[in-house]
C-alpha cells in the first residue's frame, strides 16, 4: 500500500492537488495531510479521486527524518518536509516500518506538494 503525504497552502485547489500527483508518478492508496490543513478543497478533491484521507497532527510528524528539507519547516514542524513526514508517519501507523519512494513533489503553481511512502515489513 502507497501512502501520499499532501503539504498545501490554503489556497490550493483539486487543480493544484491533481498536478503534484501527475508530477509523483504514481497513484496512492491513501492521502493524508495535517489536520489544521484538511481545507474543504482537498477533502472534495480525494472524494472525488475515491482517496481515503488521514489528519495528522503536527505532533505525529514532529521528529520525521525526510529526505528534503526547508528550513522553513523545520523551525515550524520539526521535521524537513510535511509532505514526506505525513507519508511515512501514516504508513509507520500501526507500528510498521516505512521508506520514502517518492520525495516531495511540488505542483506547478507552488500550492501543493505531494510525497510518498510505503510500509517496508508486510
Amino acid at each position: 500500500m502507497i501512502w501520499a503525504g499532501v503539504g498545501l497552502r490554503a489556497e490550493a485547489g483539486a487543480a493544484a492537488f491533481a498536478d503534484a500527483l501527475a508530477r509523483v508518478g504514481r497513484r496512492p492508496d491513501a492521502l493524508a495531510c495535517l489536520d489544521i490543513k484538511a481545507t474543504p478543497a482537498l477533502m472534495d478533491w480525494a472524494k472525488a479521486e475515491r482517496l481515503p484521507l488521514t489528519k495528522l497532527t503536527e505532533h505525529d510528524i514532529a521528529g520525521e527524518q525526510t529526505l528534503t528539507c526547508s528550513p522553513r519547516i523545520k523551525a515550524r514542524f520539526a521535521t524537513g518536509s510535511v509532505a514526506e513526514a505525513l507519508a511515512l508517519a501514516s504508513a509507520r501507523k500501526g507500528g510498521y516500518r516505512a521508506r520514502l519512494i517518492a520525495p516531495r513533489v511540488q505542483s506547478a503553481c507552488g500550492m501543493a506538494t505531494i510525497a510518498l511512502a510505503e510500509r517496508t515489513d508486510i
